[in-house]
């Protein structure tokens, strides 16, 4: 698809952009420019749907919202939005000054990992970890699913489950996720990893699972998010993000941590077999060292 001609370069900021088109926007554009106008910041933390009901409009309004400002989609807006507000180094690390040596920088770092961790314990709901953990032990076959950031997180669910004895796989393509969670019976389990729960190739396989009469489980961070509306088990991850950073790297370990809570849940419940397996994988392993 050709890309418009708009009459501001291509490294323009998005508020420059904003206010050049300002007087020619309709009612709804005007309601969302000047949201993004007075509130930019809180803008770099929404998710398209958490906007879109501060704003009063439609997903579909912001969306085109976006591309007539000559961005591909909502993501790409809140770069360039971000690339305002911060300095380059804040691009890094907000929170992190330019007199600050390696030491304070770990230290900085590794805190707000900690304190990531410790908000997604108080978030998560007990009841939905032991729906989760039952409804995956006595599955047929467990689907993890995730695109982008959350592709390793999917893989790294696939290496802890395979050992439980259970039939499970890791996609990380989207064509390959839709096309197995439509083929997908009753009695299987498809987890879905998305830290925004906007991405629409994580959402467009879920949805598939569930028409299929699969579970649906998904791990974010956004409350209202269009892929908790479509689970039937949600566990929510706390991160703190940066502004140039959509999905913060402590995030990550947030849902590792998730994971790893539930690989050992269903390993309570299928003990027996989960030990003779783990038993199999060292010995296994121990022909790949010297």
């Amino acid at each position: 698809m050709n890309k418009p001609n708009f009459p501001w370069k291509e490294d323009q900021g998005c508020l420059a952009r904003i206010r050049y088109m300002y007087d020619n926007l309709t009612a709804t554009e005007l309601n969302i420019a000047n949201y993004i106008l007075n509130h930019p910041k809180d803008i770099i933390h929404l998710s398209i749907t958490q906007f879109a009901e501060m704003a009063n409009c439609a997903d579909a309004s912001i969306f085109r919202f976006c591309r007539r400002l000559g961005y591909e989609g909502y993501q790409a807006l809140k770069i360039s939005l971000a690339a305002d507000l911060v300095t380059p180094l804040q691009a890094i690390h907000e929170e992190i000054e330019i007199s600050d040596n390696m030491a304070t920088i770990a230290k900085k770092v590794f805190t707000v990992n900690a304190e990531t961790l410790s908000d997604t314990l108080q978030v998560l709901d007990p009841d939905s970890l032991e729906q989760a953990v039952n409804a995956i032990a006595k599955a047929d076959r467990v689907e993890f699913y995730g695109c982008g950031g959350s592709g390793p997180i999917a893989m790294d669910a696939y290496h802890k489950f395979v050992r439980t004895g259970l039939t499970c796989i890791a996609l990380t393509d989207s064509h390959l996720q839709i096309v197995s969670a439509g083929l997908l019976k009753p009695g299987s389990v498809v987890v879905g990893i998305s830290h925004s729960g906007s991405s629409k190739d994580i959402i467009d396989a879920v949805q598939a699972a569930k028409e299929a009469g699969v579970t649906t489980i998904c791990i974010t961070d956004y409350t209202k998010s269009p892929l908790t509306k479509i689970s039937d088990i949600v566990l929510y991850t706390s991160s703190r993000e940066t502004l140039l950073r959509p999905e913060s790297m402590s995030c990550r370990l947030a849902q590792i941590s998730i994971l790893d809570t539930l690989f050992i849940g269903v390993s309570m419940l299928r003990e027996e077999e989960t030990y003779d397996n783990l038993a199999k994988v060292r010995k296994l392993i121990a022909q790949k060292r010297y």
